[in-house]
């Protein structure tokens, strides 16, 4: 068995995305669910199999005890035939343990890969995945979906033992009587015949209700985000009757999901039961004209009734199977979102080195090696600016990195060379260490590194159990600053050559400011850094100023040297240092 069990692991050792094709349909997208687990797949089609035809085993085995123990009045073959049907039946169980774990580690390996593959598109998605497809959305495609999907499988094992377990005892009745096998086999187009239409409408009302429910939770996602700000405005009472209100609508679709559902449970222990009825009263009629034996009579009746669990198989699977091609619909409609920038041909690469970083639609070049500041009397100018050059916004076929389109270079390594921080990143629950950490491997020593860079030393220590405290979800129990400051420690752990970031300093006060970008110009030297800034504090430390003017560089240089040529710089910098004047006599 731990030989069995090792060579099953196997399939869960590499992980491939889909392709194109794995994405045409629901249907070739199950297919690549069941390719990827393929050897746990057949191991799963013959326990099934093993174990339903194991259940036809023993109404013959009760046969023979009837007509060579009880009718010929023979005690040892009674005895004997009764061994046999312990031996059985012990061996059915242990065939009906090892198919429930196959098929559990079935489900689980489709339901993780379907995850790991909706990750990795909304990865890569990046930041245009907000602007085109809904929180809500992929909230239930990554929560309901993908278990709907993933229960589909189980198709597979039971399934594939029910059609194997079908045939075989429609075999061993045809040996007792052509007409009750016949009985039997047609059953199966009178299953289809009745199934069908309810099938077809699970899938009809399916859709509709998988939308609504997207719909719904994307509400419910804005709701829980603004629910500080509805309090006090006092709009709670109002959203949540509304809510109340369009959930009941979800509700509504949800019965006309569940009528079709109910048919296709009932009819899955009613059609059996049909059958177990007609062939039994058949049988019983050929036993009182002789035609076959009490004991073959006792062996019709465990048949029939052992086909329940086949029959009810097939109704069940195809239930699951019409409920998972709406849901693999909508997983497969999110995977084949396309990328923002994404190219046809062979990625390009960067020249190593930090090379400048220039903008033609702005005119902004960012030389190699510099700390940089960006600032505009419209904030909202420098972060577009800043997400060009990051390749977040839509439009960054203009932004060349030493002469390479950006656009052109494969993302991976334009991610790991080039690290877009703005304030808006998320803070996802864990300890600090990992938080810090991020997608790299944690080192004690850097991090520590990174939260002085940061002057998040006094977060941490105020945490109970430094490196190993755990900080809540979006950093709900952190203050603003704090926030600011670990997401600004996880940028400097991540030593990007080229380092984005959207005001890093804005939530913290000037002697702390002050301090953060000391330590950073210090821990990124002879590495670039841009920074979006109005803090005349932070434009004094910057190597080179550059001054955007209705989205466009309109002045370069040293904070100094624009404070004297360039007069609306002068005054932006002068209202800057008013208003940060301002807040600080407010303060006291």
């Amino acid at each position: 068995m731990a030989a069995i069990r090792q060579w099953l692991d196997r399939t869960t050792e590499t992980w491939v995305p889909p392709t194109a094709s794995d994405l045409t349909s629901s249907f070739r997208f199950l297919l690549w669910l069941t390719r990827s687990q393929s050897r746990r797949i057949a191991m799963g089609a013959v326990l099934g199999s093993c174990w339903m035809v194991g259940l036809a085993v023993p109404p013959w085995v009760l046969s023979r005890a009837v007509d060579d123990g009880l009718v010929a009045g023979d005690p040892a073959a009674l005895v004997g035939w009764a061994l046999v049907l312990l031996m059985i039946s012990v061996l059915n169980a242990l065939l009906a343990i090892g198919r429930h774990r196959t098929m559990t580690k079935i489900r689980m390996d489709a339901s993780f890969r379907a995850v790991r593959a909706t990750v990795w598109r909304t990865s890569r998605l990046g930041a245009s995945l907000t602007r085109r497809v809904s929180a809500g959305e992929v909230v239930t495609v990554g929560i309901a979906d993908v278990q709907t999907v993933a229960q589909a499988l189980t198709v597979t094992g039971p399934g594939v033992g029910a059609v194997v377990a079908y045939a075989v005892v429609a075999l061993v009745l045809f040996t007792i009587s052509p007409l009750l096998a016949a009985v039997v086999l047609a059953g199966v187009p009178l299953l289809a015949i009745a199934v069908g239409p309810f099938l077809q409408r699970i899938e009809r009302t399916g859709g509709d209700y998988r939308a609504y429910q997207g719909r719904l939770t994307t509400r419910l996602v804005d709701v829980l985000a603004g629910l500080r700000v509805l309090n006090g405005l006092g709009g709670k009472t109002f959203v949540a009757e509304r809510y109340g209100q369009q959930s009941q609508g979800l509700v509504d679709r949800g019965y006309r999901v569940a009528g079709p559902s109910s048919w296709v449970g009932t009819l899955s222990s009613g059609l059996p039961a049909l059958f177990l009825a007609t062939v039994v009263w058949l049988s019983a009629r050929m036993a009182a004209a002789g035609d076959i034996t009490i004991g073959e009579v006792v062996a019709v009746y465990g048949y029939v009734a052992v086909l329940v669990v086949p029959v009810a198989s097939f109704i069940e699977g195809g239930g699951d199977v019409a409920r998972a091609r709406v849901a693999g619909q909508r997983i497969i409609d999110l995977l084949n979102v396309p990328l923002a920038h994404s190219t046809d041909h062979d990625p390009a690469t960067i020249p190593t080195g930090c090379g400048p970083l220039a903008d033609s639609d702005s005119g902004v070049i960012v030389r190699p090696g510099l700390f940089t500041a960006l600032v505009a009397a419209r904030p909202a100018e420098a972060i577009t600016v800043i997400e060009r050059l990051g390749l977040s916004a839509e439009s960054g076929a203009g932004v060349t990195w030493a002469g390479v389109r950006i656009s052109d270079v494969a993302r991976e390594e334009f991610r790991r060379r080039l690290l877009l921080a703005d304030n808006d990143a998320d803070v996802f629950a864990g300890t600090v260490r990992d938080i810090v950490a991020g997608r790299l491997e944690p080192d004690d020593d850097r991090i520590r590194a990174a939260l002085r860079t940061a002057v998040a030393e006094d977060v941490v220590e105020a945490l109970p159990g430094g490196l190993d405290a755990v900080i809540a979800a979006s950093g709900s129990d952190l203050s603003g600053g704090q926030r600011q400051r670990i997401r600004l420690a996880r940028a400097v752990y991540s030593t990007p050559d080229i380092l984005l970031a959207v005001d890093p300093t804005s939530a913290v006060d000037a002697h702390t400011e002050a301090t953060m970008i000391d330590r950073l110009r210090e821990a990124r030297r002879d590495t670039t850094t841009v920074i979006t800034t109005t803090s005349p504090l932070v434009l004094d430390r910057a190597d080179e100023v550059i001054f955007l003017l209705d989205g466009h560089a309109s002045s370069v240089g040293t904070h100094t040297e624009l404070l004297r040529s360039d007069s609306r710089y002068r005054d932006l910098v002068s209202r800057a240092q008013d208003d940060t004047e301002g807040d600080r006599v407010v303060g006291r």
